[in-house]
């Protein structure tokens, strides 16, 4: 687009935004307010060491015209104003509530967004030193986050304004529903699952006493903070009253979990889908449990049913990995590792109906290191799209086949329609709905791919100084457009 149509079209929707405004409203679509930056469709860039003097920043781009600068040139680029978290590493998007929570692994904070007034409003919550996963409910009432050096589960209950630091060594990866009602725990290298649970008045004496009496909590409960007088439990999922050490499995069966770390859930909430890492986590078996998540509410008084024992739990084996998947309807999409006949891993998409429990065939997509974090995220035209990190070591590149960490997959063909060239690592994807693109944040700058083809879009005016570790649709319709939860 020529510059002058450009700034034409901006002042175009400035008009449309000074008409709305003389009408006394300043709304620009679903009810939202227009922000300070007058720009309405925002590109948010999670930027470290952007300069000597900082080492993060937030960034903002125009997505629509993909630029950083004003229509007039006057403002040279935006940024959330008081921003100061050391090496942002991931941005939680939550468009619906008009807040973004930004975790930074340099200083360990998680900053508070304001998207209406595109500024940090302070800590969404207050963790024990450097975690590897961090979550907020979308309530904004619970935090939780996983801490690996200090062996620690934080559980931060914003409601009541009380913190847990729950012991669990080698805890690495939390997930945590929507609504904050269920929080699930893993453990590096370990077949268990863990989650935390909010203690009664009669719960919390007879722990006390119990913990008094034998120095150790009761199974399944691996610790229950504060010690004195606990108010939250930590519990393990299956418990250990019914293993079998000598044959390695609970009732006769084989174990639910192979490596578990990570779980999604389905689409009205009722269940828990548990990632069985497998293979390229260090186990045998990649896999999907299914876990009604109705037992395992955090409020204690709430749960219904009894917990998930090896005899009730539906297990799916997924040859083509599982260490990544999002939910779109009755549809789960699970992204992972295999192993391949010469020893090196192929990142695999494997669709699955959880409506009759079908697993389709894997299909070949860009390869990642096994077990990292990777992404994945719906956009227009049917696409999805979905990436990793160190896709060099994989085997397309072993096998000089066509590579690259990112992959544009088609829904409703289940194929691959593109494999983006190698730029470097994949770290955040950010789907600008209705405007047909992707912005992704790979190899430490920003790009822009079009979901219509694949083919990429100049993007010249959105690079960013430093490295690019995120990006997120600031004014996406919907809490879906994440790709870190």
């Amino acid at each position: 687009m020529k510059k002058s149509n450009l700034v034409l079209c901006a002042l175009a929707a400035m008009v449309t935004a000074g008409v709305l405004a003389g009408c006394g409203t300043t709304y620009y679509f679903a009810g939202r307010v227009l922000p300070p930056s007058g720009i309405a469709n925002r590109v948010l860039i999670a930027v470290q060491n952007p300069s000597s003097a900082s080492k993060g920043a937030l960034v903002f781009v125009d997505g629509y015209y993909d630029i950083r600068q004003s229509y007039n040139d006057k403002i040279p680029g935006f940024s959330i104003a008081g921003f100061s978290g050391a090496l942002p590493v991931s941005i939680q998007n939550l468009p619906e509530e008009r807040l973004g929570a930004v975790y930074s692994v340099g200083d360990g904070t998680f900053a508070q967004i304001d998207y209406t007034k595109e500024n940090n409003t302070g800590n969404a919550a207050a963790f024990n030193g450097i975690s590897t996963s961090a979550f907020i409910s979308r309530n904004w009432r619970l935090a939780v986050a996983a801490n690996q050096q200090l062996h620690v589960l934080t559980i931060v209950d914003k409601v009541n304004n009380r913190s847990y630091a729950l012991g669990l060594p080698g805890v690495y990866r939390v997930s945590m529903n929507p609504g904050g009602t269920v929080v699930l725990a893993f453990v590096q290298n370990s077949n268990y699952a863990y989650y935390p649970r909010r203690l009664q008045a009669s719960e919390a004496t007879a722990l006390a006493a119990y913990y008094q009496a034998n120095g150790a909590w009761p199974q399944p409960y691996e610790d229950c903070e504060p010690k004195a007088l606990p108010a939250m439990c930590l519990a393990q999922l299956q418990s250990p009253d019914n293993f079998n050490p000598t044959i390695n499995t609970y009732y006769g069966a084989p174990l639910s979990f192979d490596r578990p770390i990570k779980a999604v859930w389905s689409a009205d909430g009722s269940y828990a889908y548990v990632l069985n890492c497998g293979p390229e986590c260090g186990g045998n078996t990649s896999s999907v449990a299914i876990l009604p998540v109705a037992p395992l509410n955090i409020q204690s008084g709430q749960q219904s049913g009894s917990l998930p024992t090896q005899a009730n739990l539906t297990v799916l084996p997924v040859p083509g990995g599982a260490s990544n998947a999002l939910v779109s309807s009755t549809l789960l999409y699970v992204y992972g590792e295999q192993v391949m006949p010469d020893g090196l891993f192929g990142g695999h998409l494997t669709k699955i109906d959880t409506s009759n429990n079908t697993v389709g065939p894997a299909v070949s997509v860009s390869d990642s290191v096994p077990g990292a974090t990777t992404k994945m995220i719906l956009a227009d035209d049917n696409t999805l799209w979905v990436g990793g990190v160190r896709c060099t070591e994989g085997e397309r590149y072993a096998n000089a086949q066509p590579y690259g960490c990112l992959t544009m997959y088609n829904t409703s063909t289940d194929a691959v329609t593109m494999l983006e060239p190698f730029l470097g690592d994949l770290t955040g994807i950010a789907a600008v709905t209705s405007l047909h693109k992707v912005y992704v944040a790979q190899g430490g700058q920003v790009y822009i791919y079009s979901t219509k083809d694949g083919s990429a879009i100049n993007n010249f005016y959105v690079t960013v100084q430093g490295t690019a570790s995120d990006v997120a649709y600031m004014d996406a319709l919907t809490d879906n457009n994440n790709t870190t939860y």
